[in-house]
């Protein structure tokens, strides 16, 4: 059973010493000048000012995750989408049920207040 394992393990073996490689490499071959404005953050060519470890609202997050959480679900749709003429109307209605269920849980969050960036 092992060895069916084999080609995927030389092809991570080779894919990790590729990378390794290209990194030495590159280190190795790089020309090394330090200066001022070479060691400075970029920031979209403004000069940084203050400190980088500013505080975000808790509202940022939690629409990154809920935004994260409807793509994730929203994935469902493509095998949906592909087999859809050989499910039928049956397919049809389960997928009316789970987009309800989708839409259910879209306005619980709104209702909640989590999309208002006002608060």
């Amino acid at each position: 059973m092992a060895r069916v394992y084999i080609p995927v393990l030389i092809q991570v073996i080779c894919v990790v010493a590729l990378a390794i490689g290209m990194l030495g490499l590159s280190w190795w071959v790089g020309v090394k000048r330090p200066s001022k404005e070479k060691l400075a953050p970029y920031e979209c060519g403004i000069t940084p000012v203050g400190d980088a470890r500013g505080s975000f609202s808790i509202s940022f997050y939690l629409v990154g995750m809920l935004f994260i959480l409807f793509e994730v679900e929203a994935v469902f749709f493509y095998p949906w989408a592909v087999v859809f003429k050989s499910l039928r109307w049956p397919g049809f209605f389960e997928m009316l049920v789970y987009i309800a269920i989708l839409f259910a849980g879209y306005v619980y969050i709104w209702k909640k207040g989590a999309l208002d960036w006002t608060r």
